[in-house]
C-alpha cells in the first residue's frame, strides 16, 4: 500500500486557474477532515506549497449558527482545535484556529486569506451543510481553489451513480476497492515538511477575527457558556473529542473488544463497539487510518483478497470474521451512506426512500397506532416502553446509542407515529441534536433504513409497518439481555 502523490481521483477543482505567483503561502481550509494523519487535502496542501516554495497556513473555522449547535457538538470539535493547534506547532506550520462568537461573524475570513493565497484547498465532503458552504465560498475565492476528498477508502466520484441496495454497493466495492488500496493517504503528511513559516498573520485578520487561543486554553467546555449554543445539551462526561482521543479509542477497541465483534455478545452492556463513529464524523480520525491498524492487527496482505467480487459480508477480505464483520460496517455500510450523499439529489429527505417503501407506508398511513406520541415526549422518553425510554436516555446522556438498539428506536418511532413522515422528523430531530455522530451520511442511513432504505419489502405485511421491517422490543428482549442496560438507563 503506497503512499506517493494526491491521486487524481481524490481531486475536485472549484476554480480552474494557475498558483498566483505573486501569493504568499497555501491555504488549507480544514472543514471536516479535522485531523492531521491520513488526510489528503492536507497532503495535497503539503505537496502544492513545497512545489510553490511557499509556506502551508492552515485555517480551521468553527461556525455557530449551524442547525443543532450545542454545547456538546462544540466541545468536542474544540478538543479536535487543541489536538490540532498542539500537532501543527511541533511541525512547525501555521495554524488559525477561529470560532465564532456569534452567528455569520466569520463571514469574509476566507476572502480575506485568500487575498494572498497562491491556491486554495478544502475538505469535499458531502455531508451536512458543508456543500451549501463550499458552494457560496466558491464565490468569495479568487484563487485556484481544490476542493479534495478524504473520507473513505473509496474515492466518491469512482462511482458514477448511487445504488439502492447494500448487496450492489458492496460488490461494486469488490471490484473497484482494490486499486484504490495502493492509494491511501500518507500516515503522518507532516513528517516531512521542508517548509518555512509564515512569520506573523495580517494585522487586519487577526483584529477582526481574532485567533481562538482563549478557548483553547485548559478546558474549553468551561467557556462554552458566552457563545450562543444549545446549552442544553451537554458535553458527554469522559468522552473527549480529537485525533489523539480518537487513536486511543482505536487502540483499545483492537486490543480489547474487536475479536467479539462478531459474536453478537447478548449483554448489550458488553457489546463490542468500536467507538469510533464520533471521530469519524468530525473527521478526527480517517477510515484509511482505522483499515490500516485493522491490517496491522491481521497481519494481512492484500493477496488474501478473494479473487471474485461476490457481493458477500464475509469472506471476500481473508480476514477473520470478526474482522470482515468490522470492515463491513466501516466501509460498506459507511461509504455506502457517502455514495448517496453524492449521487443521489435529496439525500435524507423522507422523498429519498424507494418507491416501494413511500407506497407501502402511504398504503397504511391511516391504520390505528396502538400509541402515538409527541416530539417532546419522545424527546423526554415518557413511552410506555422502557426499553425504548432506556435507548433514548443513554442518546441524550452519552451521545450515542447501542448499535442494535438504535435500530429497535427508530422502528418504534415509526411504530408511535401519526405517520411516517412525522416519524422521520422526529428521528432526524432527536438523532441530530444529541447524537455524536449525527447530521452524518450515516445518519441518514440508518433513519432512512428503518422506513425501508437500502432493504427490501418484508412479509407478511403488518398494520402501519406495510411491508418494511418489522422489530418488536419484546423480541429484542429475547435477542438481547438487557435487563442491566434498562436498570442503568432507567
Amino acid at each position: 500500500m503506497s503512499t506517493g502523490a494526491t491521486p487524481a481521483t481524490r481531486i475536485r477543482v472549484l476554480w480552474d486557474r494557475p498558483p498566483r505567483g505573486d501569493g504568499d503561502y497555501v491555504l488549507y481550509w480544514m472543514v471536516a477532515a479535522r485531523r492531521t494523519r491520513h488526510n489528503f487535502a492536507l497532503q495535497r496542501a503539503l505537496e502544492l506549497a513545497r512545489e510553490l516554495s511557499r509556506p502551508l497556513v492552515v485555517l480551521e473555522p468553527l461556525r455557530c449558527g449551524y442547525r443543532w449547535a450545542s454545547d456538546r457538538m462544540h466541545a468536542f470539535v474544540l478538543d479536535g482545535m487543541r489536538s490540532n493547534r498542539r500537532a501543527f506547532e511541533r511541525a512547525r506550520i501555521d495554524y488559525y484556529p477561529y470560532v465564532e462568537p456569534e452567528p455569520d461573524a466569520g463571514k469574509g475570513l476566507l476572502a480575506a486569506f485568500d487575498e494572498r493565497a497562491c491556491v486554495v484547498v478544502t475538505d469535499d465532503a458531502p455531508s451536512f451543510f458543508l456543500p451549501r458552504m463550499l458552494a457560496s465560498a466558491r464565490l468569495d475565492v479568487r484563487s485556484r481553489m481544490e476542493a479534495v476528498d478524504s473520507n473513505g477508502l473509496l474515492p466518491l466520484r469512482s462511482a458514477s451513480r448511487a445504488f439502492a441496495r447494500a448487496v450492489d454497493f458492496r460488490r461494486f466495492l469488490q471490484r473497484e476497492l482494490p486499486a484504490h488500496l495502493e492509494e491511501l493517504s500518507a500516515a503522518t503528511p507532516l513528517a516531512n515538511r521542508g517548509l518555512h513559516r509564515l512569520g506573523a498573520w495580517p494585522e487586519a485578520i487577526a483584529r477582526r477575527w481574532p485567533i481562538a487561543n482563549a478557548l483553547l486554553e485548559g478546558d474549553a467546555r468551561a467557556t462554552l457558556g458566552d457563545l450562543p449554543l444549545d446549552h442544553t445539551v451537554a458535553p458527554v462526561a469522559g468522552v473527549d473529542g480529537g485525533e489523539e482521543a480518537g487513536a486511543r479509542v482505536l487502540d483499545a477497541f483492537l486490543a480489547e473488544r474487536l475479536a467479539a465483534y462478531d459474536e453478537g455478545d447478548k449483554h448489550v452492556e458488553r457489546h463490542a463497539t468500536s467507538g469510533l463513529s464520533p471521530y469519524l464524523h468530525f473527521g478526527h480520525v480517517a477510515a484509511h487510518d482505522v483499515f490500516r491498524a485493522v491490517v496491522a492487527h491481521e497481519e494481512w496482505a492484500p493477496e488474501r483478497l478473494a479473487p471474485t467480487a461476490n457481493g458477500k459480508r464475509a469472506g471476500w477480505w481473508g480476514m477473520s470474521a470478526a474482522a470482515e464483520a468490522f470492515l463491513d460496517q466501516l466501509v460498506t455500510w459507511r461509504e455506502l451512506g457517502w455514495n448517496a450523499s453524492t449521487h443521489e439529489a435529496g439525500f435524507g429527505a423522507y422523498e429519498s426512500l424507494p418507491d416501494w417503501a413511500r407506497a407501502t407506508l402511504a398504503e397504511h398511513e391511516d391504520d390505528e397506532r396502538p400509541h402515538t406520541y409527541s416530539l417532546e415526549q419522545f424527546e423526554q422518553a415518557e413511552t410506555h416502553d422502557t426499553l425504548w425510554n432506556a435507548a433514548q436516555r443513554q442518546l441524550r446522556g452519552e451521545g450515542t446509542i447501542h448499535t442494535y438498539l438504535r435500530m429497535l428506536w427508530g422502528k418504534k418511532i415509526l411504530h408511535w407515529s401519526p405517520s411516517a413522515r412525522a416519524a422521520h422528523d422526529v428521528m432526524v430531530e432527536l438523532n441530530n441534536k444529541y447524537a455524536l455522530d449525527g447530521r452524518d451520511p450515516n445518519s441518514n442511513s440508518g433513519i432512512l433504513w428503518t422506513l425501508g432504505k437500502f432493504d427490501r419489502a418484508w412479509g407478511p405485511e403488518r398494520p402501519i409497518f406495510g411491508k418494511v421491517r418489522y422489530m418488536t422490543s419484546d423480541n429484542t428482549r429475547r435477542k438481547l439481555r438487557v435487563d442491566a442496560y434498562v436498570e442503568r438507563w432507567s
